[in-house]
This record gives structure tokens, sequence and C-alpha cells, in this order.
């Protein structure tokens, strides 16, 4: 399988997917008491996803420790880490990146398929996404466009909750995708997160569609101001994110 995720995170962003499950992940006794009541396949995603984010944490040179879930299921990294983990069946991926180099990281893939219950789809759609169905259907009908914004919510979500630690609704992101650039916009309805001092009104993505699978993702690259330590950040210039704003993200 050809990567999905490479193109879709900045150049910082260690990436590692696989199409198949590992059959000895390494799991330590911690991570293994979490899934040793699952189903065999939760047990062997679980396992494999943790592979994937080991192997990206050892790219970067960073430790290998347990990786168990925190509050509402967000994977809790090491210090001075910040990463996501995804994956569907037939598929398993994670990104990490170092804190000096990223302030956040969301990724998700789902399959290429259609929802199977239009009720899911009015649950996680607002009328606005819902009404730009067709069209985006009609330019790109290769791309089961519900799904993918199912999964550009989950993606907004990885990068909303630890920048934030508070829930965030499916009808308080609208999706704008766009079906030639191979980006969306997640406009934020509630009061953004505040990165390096700016509040972010949103997010801006990356989607793919390859090997039966929708994936998107969110980097949010650290600003690094000319003279300054890493992480200071100035005000943006405006609405497209000039000086002083953060990559993947939308001032408000």
């Amino acid at each position: 399988m050809s990567g999905l995720f490479r193109g879709l995170l900045p150049e910082p962003v260690a990436v590692v997917e696989t199409a198949e499950d590992v059959a000895d992940p390494g799991l330590f006794p911690e991570e293994a008491e979490r899934v040793a009541a699952a189903v065999d396949e939760r047990r062997r995603e679980f396992g494999t996803v943790r592979y994937c984010a080991r192997a990206a944490l050892a790219g970067l040179g960073g430790p290998r420790v347990p990786l168990l879930p925190g509050e509402r299921g967000a994977p809790r990294w090491p210090d001075g880490f910040v990463g996501t983990m995804t994956h569907c069946r037939g598929y398993r991926a994670a990104a990490v990146a170092r804190t000096a180099d990223m302030d956040g990281v969301g990724m998700d893939v789902e399959p290429n398929e259609p929802l199977r219950d239009s009720g899911v789809l009015n649950l996680i759609a607002l009328p606005e996404e819902r009404a730009a169905l067709p069209g985006l259907a009609a330019r790109r009908p290769d791309v089961a466009w519900d799904r993918l914004i199912f999964s550009a919510k989950e993606s907004v979500y990885k990068v909303w909750f630890p920048l934030t630690r508070k829930w965030l609704d499916f009808e308080e992101a609208v999706i704008e995708p766009d079906p030639d650039a191979g980006t969306f916009r997640a406009r934020l309805l509630v009061p953004g997160p505040v990165v390096n001092g700016v509040r972010l009104g949103g997010f801006t993505g990356r989607w793919d569609v390859r090997d039966g699978l929708v994936g998107t993702a969110i980097g949010l690259v650290r600003e690094r101001a000319a003279g300054s330590a890493a992480g200071d950040a100035s005000p943006p210039d405006g609405p497209d994110g000039g000086r002083g704003s953060v990559a993947g993200a939308v001032p408000s």
C-alpha cells in the first residue's frame, strides 16, 4: 500500500502506516491489560497502531514507553511529543512530531464508502454541509463525501482536544472541502483554542482517497518568528494566514 498520510502532513511529522497487523506488536503489560477482554480484531488494531506509533517515535529519537488511552480516549504521548493514531479495517497508522516543531496533529482514515445510515449523516453533518454534497459528488464522484466530512471532523477533534481539553460536538464545526485542491477548511462555531497567542477560528487540512480509503489530516506547525524563540507568535496579518499565522490553522 502506498502511503496515504505522508503527503497530507508537514515534513516534521513522522508517519508510519501499514495494511497488515503485526503478529507481536510488543505491547507493554499495562497496554495489553487494556484490551485483554476485547475481541481479537480490537486487540490487533490496538496493538498494531501502537507499534506504528512507537516506530514513529523511534524515528524522532523518542522514548519507548506505554501509549495508554487518557481522557476521552486520547493517547497520552511522552513529554515533548504530539501525535495521533487512526485505524479502520485493513489499515493502521500513527503520526508523531516533536512539540518544538508542531502544536498539534490529527488524522483519520475511513473506508471510501457512503455512510450506511442516513440518520448518521443527519447526526454528523450540518444542513449546509449536507446541501454541498451533490455539488461535490458531481465534481468528484469517486469520493464518498459524507465519509470525508465525518473523517475531517474526527481529525478536527484530534487536534482540538489536546489544545482545549474540551469536548467538541459534530455540529460545532463546519467542514468546507475543496474537491480540486485536496484540502478542506474546518470552521469552528465555538471559540477556538489560543495557540501561541492567536485564537484560532478553525483549521485547514488535506485529504486524499486511495486503495478504497479516504484520509484526512491536520498539522499545526509551530510558529517560529525571526529572531525569537521557537513557539513565539505574532497576530496574523489576514484571514489567509500571513506573517505570524500557524500552518493548518485559521485565525479568528
